[in-house]
């Protein structure tokens, strides 16, 4: 991920081996994490249960907030990909019966918002 993308608030998609060294902690039995994305000081994982966006807050980013969310509570969830002259792609995703989206996240193009729609997808729709 390049400076510049972090910078503009874009993920980009983080190693299976680094996320799982430090949020492996945050994993239930049976739980793994199936892809992640940082940003200059947050992350957010998707794994097989749930969603958690991981936010550090301060000027040390010592102190953590861990957000939850089970692929049950998504009520909907929409993608826009990256177009010729856009910098980013976007997702959204609407927990339970909120009018606004709850998350919204913007990826750099290194990644492939088809990958992460598919997860969501797999997911929310067994």
């Amino acid at each position: 991920m390049g400076l510049f993308s972090a910078l503009l608030g874009n993920a980009g998609e983080a190693s299976l081996e680094s996320l799982q060294q430090e949020y492996g902690k945050l994993m239930v039995e049976g739980e793994s994490i199936e892809i992640g994305f940082k940003l200059i000081r947050d992350t957010f994982l998707f794994t097989n249960k749930r969603i958690i966006l991981v936010e550090k807050q301060g000027i040390t980013g010592s102190k953590v907030e861990y957000k939850s969310i089970p692929y049950k509570s998504i009520a909907r969830f929409s993608i826009e990909s990256a177009g010729t002259f856009d910098l980013d792609a976007e997702l959204k995703i609407w927990v339970s019966s909120e009018a606004n989206p709850s998350i919204v996240k913007q990826f750099n193009k290194s990644v492939n918002v088809y990958d992460v729609q598919k997860i969501i997808t797999y997911h929310t729709c067994k």
